[in-house]
């Protein structure tokens, strides 16, 4: 018998690879026609389920199923407060309904979003109440001018536990609910200022500004906006304090600027030494980090309100 020359061994395994390579082609071509083209990713148009019905009996609110987003939504219209705009009644179908988002997440078994509407007196208690109950605060903030009684709009967010969310959800419109809790007014805050500098110093780890028995600190941070340029203090990338009155009776306001996974923790120190929160929003646009400003309001003795902004000020990398 001849032997095959190693020329024809060579022609014989490139016919089997150029074989094998055709096969493994065509099977990637039927993969990619077997699948649907409209496959969308995991998540609120992914194709899982949450418990609606464990929803709307926590939370006691029905809802509606939006299948083409896979989003399940509860809504609560504010039917027990008269809202005027500019001197017209708003029905609460326009613009004054809490609302609650549900749909399936990716990395835990739920994911909701919300917008609740708020009285002046009802932000305190529904904000420690979302936070207490593991939903994060996203924003606050007005959606009318000239509204009577003012209206505030809380968002907030979380993913966790279906039933985990609907009972933090329920804990927050709980919270709406009278009696609450009186808040101290600045009434009794005298006009004349005598605030303790060097006690309020000692406190907060600086030195701060005194004029007129007043006090501001300033507490400055950096960020890169889009043309690369780097902006901090004085440009208003800060955080800043201000106290008047006695030491006894004092008010406190300011803002914090929070970074990158700063914005939780800084509320839940302000909330836990009794600190108003007023507005939660940016002030700029295509920053890196993306920082989003806090702004605050509380009445007490000088030296509980500092230790309260040193708690929020602790949560911040220094």
């Amino acid at each position: 018998m001849t032997k095959p020359t190693p020329v024809a061994h060579a022609s014989r395994a490139g016919g089997r690879l150029e074989r094998s390579l055709l096969l493994v082609v065509l099977g990637a071509l039927g993969a990619c026609a077997a699948a649907p083209r409209n496959a969308g990713p995991a998540g609120p148009r992914g194709g899982g389920t949450i418990d609606t019905q464990s929803i709307e009996s926590i939370t006691g609110l029905k809802g509606t199923q939006n299948a083409s987003e896979n989003v399940f939504k509860v809504t609560s219209p504010r039917n027990d407060v008269s809202v005027t705009v500019d001197g017209r009644q708003l029905e609460p179908f326009l613009g004054l309904t809490s609302w609650a988002a549900f749909a399936p997440g990716q990395r835990s078994e739920c994911i909701v979003m919300a917008d609740l509407v708020l009285l002046r007196d009802e932000i305190d208690p529904v904000m420690s109440a979302a936070l207490d109950h593991g939903l994060e605060v996203t924003a606050l903030h007005n959606h009318f001018t000239g509204d009577e009684p003012k209206v505030y709009f809380l968002h907030v967010g979380g993913e966790g536990a279906t039933a985990d969310l609907a009972r933090g959800l329920r804990a927050a419109l709980d919270a709406m609910k009278p009696p609450r809790a009186a808040r101290r007014t600045a009434a009794d805050v005298p006009a004349t200022s005598t605030i303790p500098a060097a006690t309020i110093d000692a406190i907060l780890g600086t030195q701060g500004q005194a004029k007129d028995g007043l006090y501001k600190a300033v507490f400055g941070r950096e960020v890169t906006m889009s043309c690369g340029c780097t902006v901090g203090k004085e440009m208003g990338v800060n955080t800043w304090m201000g106290l008047a009155g006695s030491p006894e009776a004092a008010l406190v306001d300011g803002d914090f600027v929070t970074l990158e996974d700063e914005l939780q923790p800084t509320l839940k120190a302000l909330r836990a030494h009794g600190i108003s929160v007023v507005a939660i929003h940016n002030h700029m646009e295509g920053e890196s980090p993306r920082a989003v400003f806090v702004h605050y309001w509380g009445v007490g003795r000088a030296e509980d309100l500092a230790r309260g902004i040193k708690a929020a000020l602790d949560v911040q990398p220094h």
